[in-house]
């Protein structure tokens, strides 16, 4: 199905349920992958997921069309991500960076909800120490082949400080992943 046809399917209340059971098949996949990044924890990033459909099902009819779904729906998602982090952090009495790092330390590879192997789990580990803009630039960039300009639009940053935040992302990994 074409983007515009899902839009106008998605906006009519006679095709509206079908349009979504399609959107939802469609992004799922890389919806949980953008969020899993940002979670890490496999209950808290489907919970973001579901959060991030029903945000989408209740203001589909405010999506102007300016931008690509998948965009409309990773700054949706990413947003649920960022603050469903900060409320647990908070109820935790602890940082969102520290919560990273904790649940990164709890993964295993091979595991049920870690398909990775022992090399993949360690670069994971390492990006999960990033500080908080590099890592989500870093993540989108790298594992999710987005655009500077699309995860500009996504995260309200100008590309020059997300290709600056990209590269030294990319020295700390580097440095990170020798010393290992």
């Amino acid at each position: 199905m074409e983007e515009n046809e899902l839009i106008e399917k998605l906006k009519r209340k006679s095709t509206q349920q079908e349009a979504f059971r399609f959107l939802i098949r469609r992004y799922k996949r890389p919806l949980y992958a953008l969020v899993r990044k940002v979670c890490i924890d496999h209950q808290d990033t489907d919970e973001v997921v579901q959060l991030t459909f029903i945000k989408a099902f209740k203001y589909i009819d405010g999506f102007k069309g300016n931008s690509k779904i998948y965009t409309w729906l990773y700054t949706i998602a990413r947003r649920e991500a960022v603050h469903f982090m900060k409320r647990k952090a908070e109820r935790l009495h602890t940082t969102v960076d520290a919560l990273s790092i904790q649940a990164m330390a709890e993964l295993k590879a091979g595991s049920d909800y870690y398909s990775g192997d022992e090399i993949q789990l360690k670069l994971q580990k390492a990006v999960s120490e990033l500080p908080t803009k590099q890592r989500e630039v870093f993540n989108m960039k790298y594992f999710d082949h987005l655009k500077y300009s699309e995860i500009a639009e996504i995260t309200g940053t100008t590309e020059g400080g997300l290709k600056a935040n990209y590269h030294l992302a990319v020295k700390q990994l580097k440095e990170k992943l020798m010393q290992a």
